[in-house]
C-alpha cells in the first residue's frame, strides 16, 4: 500500500574539474516498501524543469529503474557493471544517453530511506558529466496537533 511521504531530492552534476551544478527540491509524493524493494513516485517541478513529469523510482536489490512520463519521457536503468543506453524523449526531440553507474547505496524500510546514485552521463561514446543523485523519503506527518 502506498503512503504518502515528503521525498528531497539532490541532484550534483560535475561536467569539467572547476565547477559543479547542484538543484535540491522537496515534495510530496507516494511511498511503499515490502521488506525488499521501495517504490516511489511524485510530480517533477519548475526547479527539475520538468513539470508535467512523473517520475516513478524502483529500488531493487541489484538495480534502480527511474521511469518518467509526461513533457518528458523516459526509462532509466542504473546498475553497477553494466552500461545503460535509453532513449531521452522530450518535446525538442529524442537523445540517446547512456549511465555508467559507479555506486549504489540504498538504506529503506517501512517507513522511507535514502538513496545515493554515483553515475556518469556520456552521448556516443563521449563523457558528458559525473552526477550524484541523491534521495531522501520520510513519512508525511498530516493533521492536526
Amino acid at each position: 500500500m502506498m503512503q504518502d511521504v515528503i521525498i528531497t531530492i539532490n541532484s550534483a552534476q560535475r561536467s569539467d574539474p572547476d565547477g559543479e551544478d547542484s538543484v535540491e527540491f522537496t515534495t510530496d509524493g507516494l511511498y511503499s516498501y515490502d521488506g525488499e524493494n521501495a517504490c516511489m513516485s511524485y510530480m517533477e517541478s519548475e526547479v527539475t524543469g520538468l513539470t508535467g513529469t512523473r517520475t516513478s523510482i524502483l529500488v531493487l536489490p541489484e538495480k534502480v529503474v527511474v521511469d518518467r512520463d509526461g513533457m518528458i519521457t523516459s526509462r532509466m536503468i542504473f546498475e553497477i557493471g553494466r552500461k545503460c543506453d535509453f532513449q531521452y524523449n522530450t518535446p525538442y526531440g529524442t537523445a540517446t544517453l547512456c549511465f555508467d553507474t559507479r555506486s549504489i547505496k540504498k538504506d529503506f524500510g517501512a517507513d522511507g530511506g535514502e538513496l545515493v546514485v554515483d553515475y556518469i552521463v556520456g552521448v556516443e561514446h563521449s563523457v558528458i558529466s559525473r552526477n550524484l543523485f541523491k534521495l531522501s523519503v520520510k513519512k508525511s506527518v498530516t493533521g492536526g496537533n
